[in-house]
């Protein structure tokens, strides 16, 4: 060859290793895309269009004929600039090689020889048929050989073998060659092969071959196939992005949802496919991507799909495409419809804030037993959590006590709105199921054919219709049904801007409804409980202002459980006859309304006892009787040992054990003398004028219940202005505090009494552990005011005749002196009628008294045992009729045992006192 041949071949080779700059073939390679019908192997006859190879001469251009391009653009740079890499021939690694005028190799390349493994030494100046060729096929390759230097051009898919002796070492300046594609030495491969013939510049004839391996095409057209299926098939949307951030391609799942041909969709940006904001996003990330090369994962996008108002929701993940020798070429996006996930999420959503509502509703709803707390309960859960504008409206009937209020039925009976919410700022609630607004407290009522009023009656839930230009956007009227009794309705609204009310959202405000209707009724119940509660204690203690002849009283009881508010504690203030009071303190043992019952009970007995005006001893011994009944069928006393085993079946003893402690003291306002019994109970306390407190020390015997002890009196005369103080033991004691620590801080705190009992008595409550919640506390304080000397007229009478008009005088005189002059007449007949008793039917010596507190009182004492009984005269009867002349006259009389006889008494009211007097003619007359 010519050395003008060689440096064509050379600039051929140099070509083939520096990849040029041009369009992607379609195919895996330009020539077999060009010719992939027509592959035979090397040596074979020209084949048809149905396989057959093609020959045919390369037309001359004619002289001057006129370019395919413009002449400007000769003289673009970009197409003279080096190809960067990453270009398809780095990818199916182009070989080429020349051949000369004798048909051996004449120029070598270095990808060549990767391609065969054959360094260039070894193989320029050999024959590529004997050197490359299988032995077979020799023959067909001399021949085709020939026609190639004929001048024929030949495109086609040639077998090659690697020699025997393998790659050798390269020299200096050629490195040794890398190992080939295919295998080692010897091994066997297809190359495809475009030959064009060339001249050399004597004229010779000559080839150029440019080789490419078809395993490395047949992987790579495996790998475009694979991609293209993955591509075209995948249910994700694909769009490639190039550098300057315009789809290059993309796939049909992708086009299904923005419509149009895969081709449309080249060139657009992504404000072609989003709202403006959700574009500026994404084409703010595609940037970072680009430049950064971290990738974008599940980026959340929302917009409408094309034609359609509906709102869709994409996840989107963006990651940096590389060529083979990692310069970046674009983005890549993987977009997901993630609408019906998203839609899942916001019910999982609204599920986990109904379950979260529910359970708030729980926890927070029912912790008072108070209605208006309740329904304000309901509302902080609800607003707004649930809801903009919420109200609560009660029956007010339901409220008040009565269990079937008028109109309950039709839903037209009265409410109260007790509670009221709102989320909007200086916006009240509105309410939709009535004429005007109405306060929280007022009371009002739904009309019969509103929607409230149809809610309240069939106990279901209606959606009241909402003005266009209002504020509400949606109401829902839900009745409040607990224990199938509707209680009430709430209203629940939102405001518009919020979604509307649901299903969903219709039976979770069922569910929070009925949970605050159980709760209000229970408070309602509650309520009545109570109520019933405080009537029952308020029947079993004393007023809260006793009244005493010569004392200045005060009393405080708190229960020991706030639920029922009725204990086992008591205390009572009994006037006796001639001025004189007993003062009772007792503690049943246990608590509740058990304990509350058998208060009752021995406190009836107490009173009962204490009209037979008997000895605080014998009350206290009658008591433990009775005590000792309290627990065994019908009530009966059967404290003896028969008795007790008759009661037990089985050997288990089926009677209840009522046992009690209890103070009994009688005081005389007359002698300022106070006899006190103990059952059990703690001692009383004294406070002398000027003294510290000190504990009475009274015999503290048996408690009630118990029996066969007897019970023991003291007698204590009590200074003027001295401070008596009984309790139980819940006012001194607790868990936290021993007894002997309570009593100790009680007389503490009565050392320095203050001068008004009403404030000595809070003093007390407030310095003492008292709300320890462990036991009822009864305080029952009393100050001595004795009754003056000036109010008291006493006499003494002889047994004879002359003493009756003795009397009479005596009583006369003491009434004008007091200025009872109207109380004359009447006192002067009734004391006739009792000395004449006494004379005739007692013994001993008489004794006149007459006492002036808040009433007259007049006794006559003697020493006969045998009470009076009043008894009806018949019409023709001389006497009998004294006793129903006192009983016609008087207030109230009677008779009692003393230690030495008896006291026949009666009693006149005051002039002042309101009460007038009986005309004693009339009364005269009336008993005939």
């Amino acid at each position: 060859m010519t050395g003008a041949g060689r440096g064509e071949l050379e600039g051929t080779v140099r070509v083939s290793e520096i990849p040029a700059k041009g369009r992607a073939p379609e195919g895996p390679s330009d020539a077999a895309s060009a010719s992939r019908a027509e592959r035979v192997p090397l040596g074979g006859d020209a084949p048809d269009a149905a396989g057959t190879e093609r020959a045919e001469p390369i037309p001359e251009p004619e002289a001057g004929a006129p370019s395919d391009l413009p002449e400007e653009s000769f003289g673009r740079p970009d197409l003279w600039q080096a190809s960067p890499p990453g270009s398809i021939y780095d990818y199916i690694k182009v070989a080429s090689f020349s051949i000369g005028s004798d048909g051996a190799i004449d120029q070598w390349s270095r990808r060549a020889a990767q391609l065969f493994g054959v360094p260039p030494e070894e193989a320029v100046g050999k024959d590529p048929i004997e050197a490359f060729v299988p032995a077979d096929l020799r023959e067909r390759g001399h021949r085709k050989m020939a026609e190639i230097l004929d001048g024929q051009e030949w495109t086609g898919v040639v077998p090659f073998r690697v020699p025997a002796s393998g790659p050798t070492g390269g020299t200096e300046a050629e490195p040794r060659a890398e190992a080939p594609l295919t295998a080692g030495a010897g091994a066997t491969g297809l190359a495809e092969i475009y030959v064009m013939p060339t001249t050399t510049g004597s004229g010779e004839r000559a080839a150029v071959c440019i080789v490419v391996d078809v395993q490395t095409l047949r992987h790579i057209e495996t790998d475009l196939a694979s991609s293209q299926a993955i591509f075209g098939q995948s249910p994700f949307g694909f769009l490639l992005f190039g550098t300057d951030l315009k789809v290059l391609r993309t796939n049909r799942t992708l086009t299904a949802v923005f419509g149009g041909h895969v081709d449309d969709h080249r060139g657009r940006t992504v404000h072609d496919y989003l709202p403006r904001h959700e574009a500026d996003r994404v084409q703010g990330a595609l940037r970072r991507v680009l430049e950064t090369g971290d990738a974008v994962t599940d980026m959340q996008l929302v917009g409408p799909a094309p034609e359609s108002t509906e709102r869709r929701h994409w996840s989107i993940n963006l990651y940096r495409v590389h060529s083979g020798t990692g310069r970046p070429i674009g983005v890549a996006g993987l977009a997901t419809d993630v609408t019906r996930r998203h839609a899942a999420a916001r019910e999982a959503a609204h599920a986990r804030r109904n379950l979260a509502l529910l359970n708030e509703a729980g926890s927070r709803i029912g912790n008072s037993l108070d209605l208006e707390t309740t329904a304000r309960e309901l509302l902080d859960v609800v607003v707004p959590g649930f809801c903009d504008l919420a109200s609560v409206d009660l029956y007010q009937g339901l409220l008040a006590g009565d269990e079937a209020p008028p109109g309950l039925a039709d839903g037209s009976a009265e409410l109260r709105r007790v509670a009221a919410a709102s989320a909007v700022a200086d916006v009240p609630f509105l309410d939709l199921g009535g004429e005007a607004p109405v306060n929280v407290g007022a009371v009002h009522r739904f009309a019969f054919n509103s929607p409230c009023a149809h809610a309240l009656r069939t106990a279901r839930p209606q959606t009241l219709p909402t003005e266009q230009r209002g504020l509400v956007q949606s109401t829902l009227a839900v009745p409040m049904v607990a224990h199938d009794t509707v209680v009430g309705l709430v209203q629940f609204s939102r405001t518009k801007g919020s979604e509307p009310f649901t299903d969903r959202d219709r039976a979770l405000a069922m569910e929070l409804a009925a949970r605050a209707a159980v709760c209000i009724d229970n408070a309602r119940l509650y309520r009545r409980e109570h109520e019933r509660a405080l009537i029952l204690q308020r029947s079993l203690l004393p007023p809260d202002d006793p009244e005493a002849a010569g004392l200045d009283i005060a009393c405080r009881y708190r229960p020991g459980n706030a639920a029922t508010e009725v204990g086992g504690d008591w205390f009572d203030v009994i006037e006796l006859p001639g001025h004189r009071t007993a003062l009772v303190v007792g503690d049943v043992m246990g608590r509740g309304l058990r304990a509350a019952v058998a208060m009752g009970e021995l406190r009836t007995a107490v009173r009962t006892l204490s009209l037979l005006d008997l000895e605080p001893a014998e009350v206290l011994s009658a008591l433990d009787e009775i005590a000792r009944g309290l627990g065994t069928p019908g009530g009966v006393q059967q404290g003896t040992r028969p008795a007790r085993s008759a009661r037990s079946f089985g050997g288990e003893d089926l009677s209840e054990v009522y046992l009690a402690t209890c103070v009994y003291a009688v005081y005389d306002a007359v002698t300022r003398r106070c006899t006190f019994a103990n059952a059990g109970h703690l001692p009383p306390v004294l406070v002398e004028p000027g003294e510290g407190a000190l504990m009475l020390d009274v015999p503290p015997g048996m408690p009630l219940g118990v029996g066969g002890e007897p019970f023991e009196e003291v007698e204590v005369e009590l200074p003027e202005g001295a401070l008596l103080a009984l309790y139980t033991d819940g006012l001194v004691e607790s868990r936290d505090h021993p007894l002997d620590e309570g009593l100790s801080a009680f007389r503490n705190a009565l050392d320095d009494p203050s001068p008004a009992l009403e404030d000595v008595c809070d003093h007390v409550l407030n310095t003492l552990d008292t709300h320890h919640g462990e036991d009822d506390i009864a305080l029952l304080m009393a100050r001595v005011q004795g009754l003056p000397s000036g109010n008291v007229g006493d006499w003494t009478l002889p047994r004879e005749p002359k003493s009756v008009g003795r009397a009479r005088e005596y009583a006369r005189t003491q009434l004008s002196s007091w200025g009872m002059d109207s109380l004359v007449d009447t006192s002067e007949l009734l004391v006739s009628e009792l000395v004449t008793n006494a004379l005739r039917y007692g013994e001993g010596d008489i004794r006149l008294r007459l006492l002036l507190d808040r009433t007259l009182v007049c006794e006559v004492w003697d020493a006969g045992l045998v009470q009076p009984r009043r008894r009806r005269a018949r019409d023709t009867d001389e006497g009998g009729r004294g006793l129903q002349l006192v009983g016609l006259l008087s207030a109230a009389w009677g008779s009692r045992r003393t230690p030495r006889g008896k006291t026949v008494w009666f009693e006149l009211p005051l002039p002042d006192g309101g009460t007038g007097l009986a005309d004693p003619t009339e009364a005269l007359l009336s008993l005939f």
